[in-house]
């Protein structure tokens, strides 16, 4: 189901040739029998879809290569000797169980089933025996919730091979679905209707077809949630110029500075040596101590794997220099050192402003 499907299908009765990036190109036969290049002009033909999202989004992989490599490359097999060799395994009724109970499983899993295909997570095991070989020692995963039944069998399949992979590997970092909201109305997606959203389409809607407004918007909503909880993408909210949306709130904080920065017409550089000391308001210490904060809250966020405490962080952030902003006018005290001082605070909240946002892939513009 799904008019992407009949898309698919019209370009391969027109012979249509389309690449991605980690293949050779693929030239539909049109021919409806040929189910080898069926196979082969659909699968590059989403991956190229895949590419373009991947493109808008920001990102980029270093290495990537299609599952069904592990099967073609005998990686499948191999991991599946290992653990027959370990003595980790059993047959019963005509299938091959792994003791996945030995690691503290609830019970065994099959990795063959009797008409001889393997069970799901067996590409997995294969899978990250190899991630480990080429010198991961950390690997995370990024799943939906719904693959929340594999990970015991994957770390006891990993454990079992016993190549000295710690307990525990991989990490899983598994997100709830999201919501998406349209015009007070939800974007209605379904599995079996064949009925999605994709990236590009969050970032065309969000940005109003400016990429960077939508890639910042898109970006910044997704990370400013906890993986485990509900979450609702609200397009209007993503188009809003105003305090309403997370990101443009944030992003007005750093052009703010600039533009403050940008009137005083010094050196910026030459407030790294000013006297700070003349900064005694409650609003300064306030916004001193959120800065400080900022190295402790990216350690909790890496040990935690929460990248949502970055946004947080600079929400807060946001919310107290334009607290101070209101409070103390920077370029409107006739007193110079303290002007000079609220400046370099003012400076420092740019920079740390700029690093966050940098971590999280979105823009600091210096006008808004």
């Amino acid at each position: 189901n799904g008019d992407y499907i009949a898309d698919i299908a019209a370009d391969f009765l027109a012979k249509k040739t389309v690449s991605a990036s980690d293949g050779e190109p693929a030239t539909a036969s049109g021919d409806v029998d040929d189910l080898e290049s069926i196979r082969r002009f659909a699968v590059t033909y989403l991956r190229n879809e895949q590419d373009q999202d991947l493109q808008a989004f920001g990102v980029k992989f270093d290495n990537y290569y299609l599952e069904s490599s592990l099967y073609a490359d005998g990686k499948v097999d191999t991991a599946v000797k290992t653990l027959v060799d370990s003595g980790k395994t059993y047959e019963d009724g005509g299938a091959l169980w792994l003791k996945t109970t030995d690691y503290g499983d609830d019970k065994d899993r099959v990795m063959r089933k009797s008409d001889g295909t393997y069970t799901y997570f067996v590409p997995d095991v294969a899978y990250h025996i190899q991630k480990f070989r080429r010198g991961f020692d950390q690997a995370i995963n990024i799943q939906g919730s719904d693959h929340h039944g594999t990970i015991a069998r994957v770390r006891a399949g990993l454990q079992a091979v016993d190549i000295g992979i710690p307990q525990g590997y991989p990490d899983y970092v598994l997100h709830k679905m999201v919501t998406v909201m349209k015009d007070g109305e939800e974007v209605k997606i379904s599995k079996r209707a064949g009925s999605y959203v994709t990236v590009r389409d969050l970032i065309d809607w969000s940005g109003a077809g400016d990429v960077t407004r939508g890639r910042d918007a898109v970006r910044f909503f997704l990370i400013s949630r906890k993986a485990d909880t509900e979450f609702v993408f609200d397009v209007n909210v993503a188009l809003e110029t105003s305090d309403e949306n997370p990101v443009y709130y944030v992003q007005y904080a750093h052009a703010r500075i600039c533009s403050a920065l940008a009137n005083w017409g010094g050196d910026v550089a030459s407030l790294a040596g000013v006297d700070l000391s003349p900064l005694t308001s409650p609003k300064e210490f306030e916004l001193l101590a959120k800065l400080a904060s900022y190295p402790e809250v990216l350690e909790r966020a890496l040990g935690e794997l929460g990248p949502h405490q970055v946004a947080f962080y600079l929400r807060e952030l946001a919310g107290d220099l334009h607290s101070y902003y209101f409070a103390h006018k920077w370029l409107l005290d006739d007193d110079e050192p303290l002007k000079l001082a609220r400046l370099a605070l003012a400076a420092a909240t740019r920079q740390v402003l700029r690093n966050g946002l940098a971590l999280i892939g979105v823009s600091a513009p210096d006008k808004m």
